[in-house]
């Protein structure tokens, strides 16, 4: 009932935006991915920095239900509609720019375990009618989102995602980061990040309770005062990134630790960052089936991959490739135990030599600056 009225109220907006003129140099970008790898708020930014002639709109949190009229106005009058989630557009001669929000790895809509044909049908028809552009890095990558959401080839564009430009120019320095989050100075720090998926699908209330309890992980053998001790040992530092629901179960965001801290959405937004304006400066990754980890293959640095939920998870969505052993570059670790038998040896030539080849796959926008090859697709060949 709620997605029906929402959908109303879609259409009844729409139409009301046609009372507005629309001019060429105007731009909304309807951001959905928030600040973690959000290629519309970076592009965003750079559109500011670098395009003062284009008048620019961020609209977040999207879909949303609280819009004021004055916003609807700005998306009716603009020609270009970026977008980080479903495709729109709000009336005829709009063009809609899609950037999506990863390389996927979990099953989505057609392909996935837990969902409904209609919707799947509504979603794959949203799609062929309303993306001008979908941004693309490799023929892997259309193939994977193409099996989920039914997208014709012609639609895909080989230019990259902005979000990349940010990974290897982090907007702060490294001792900043670990001043900011761990209030200390190290300069043999090592700094991690932890980022997995939205583990609440899996419909399991042990995850959640164990979650709740400060177990981030969510592993059996869980003892945070012997994982910080033997990260203190190492000069290795932990950030917690989780999914923002998981992070509302917590009473606060506080660490007792020293050396593993929670990262929340009120630190990237209070400082406007994006999470990959700081991924730079983290020395390794460790997610479960994250699609942040065949970005991160753009830094060349190791990834621990845990795994104590993986036959869940491919039961309750599914995955789109396997054996997963196979698709993740990277230790796997199935309780804390084995991951601090592996904290002295998270990298090796062989696994550097695996990481290179998801690369390659993932990848084929050779290059940098993707933001600007996206702009000057945009204008100089949908823009006529």
């Amino acid at each position: 009932m709620k997605s029906f009225l929402f959908r109303l109220y879609l259409s009844w907006m729409k139409f009301l935006s046609h009372f507005t003129t629309m001019e060429d140099n105007n731009i909304v970008i309807l951001n959905g991915a928030g600040r973690s790898g959000s290629n519309g708020y970076i592009f965003y930014k750079y559109l500011q920095l670098n395009h003062p002639e284009y008048n620019v709109t961020l609209v977040e949190p999207w879909p949303s239900s609280h819009l004021n009229w004055k916003t609807w106005q700005k998306i009716g009058a603009a020609k270009y509609i970026i977008t980080t989630h479903q495709p729109f557009k709000a009336r005829k001669g709009q063009i809609n720019v899609q950037f999506w929000h990863g390389v996927p790895l979990k099953r989505m809509g057609i392909m996935a375990n837990n969902t409904k044909r209609r919707d799947n049908q509504r979603n794959a028809n949203l799609w062929h009618k309303t993306a001008d552009i979908v941004t693309s890095s490799s023929d892997l990558y259309e193939t994977l989102m193409s099996s989920c959401m039914a997208i014709e080839t012609n639609k895909y564009k080989k230019i990259g995602f902005p979000r990349l430009d940010a990974l290897k120019n982090p907007i702060i320095p490294k001792e900043k980061l670990l001043k900011d989050l761990f209030n200390t100075e190290d300069s043999n720090a090592e700094i991690g990040i932890y980022m997995p998926t939205f583990r609440y699908e899996l419909e399991d209330k042990s995850i959640m309770e164990k979650i709740k309890q400060g177990n981030f992980f969510a592993f059996d053998d869980f003892d945070g005062k012997k994982l910080n001790a033997e990260l203190k040992k190492r000069h290795q530092y932990l950030i917690v990134k989780l999914h923002p629901y998981e992070m509302r179960l917590f009473d606060n965001f506080n660490s007792k630790y020293s050396n593993i801290a929670f990262m929340n959405n009120d630190y990237l937004f209070d400082n406007d960052y994006d999470l990959y304006e700081l991924l730079g400066n983290t020395d390794f990754l460790m997610t479960d089936f994250s699609s942040i980890y065949f970005d991160y293959l753009h830094l060349n640095k190791p990834i621990i991959f845990v795994t104590n939920f993986l036959k869940q998870y491919e039961k309750t969505r599914g995955l789109l490739m396997g054996p997963y052993e196979e698709i993740t570059p990277g230790i796997c670790i199935n309780s804390q135990r084995e991951l601090m038998q592996n904290l002295d040896n998270l990298d090796n030539q062989q696994i550097q030599n695996r990481r290179l080849y998801w690369l390659d796959l993932t990848n084929q926008v050779k290059g940098d600056n993707y933001s600007d090859k996206v702009f000057d697709y945009m204008t100089k060949y949908l823009g006529d």
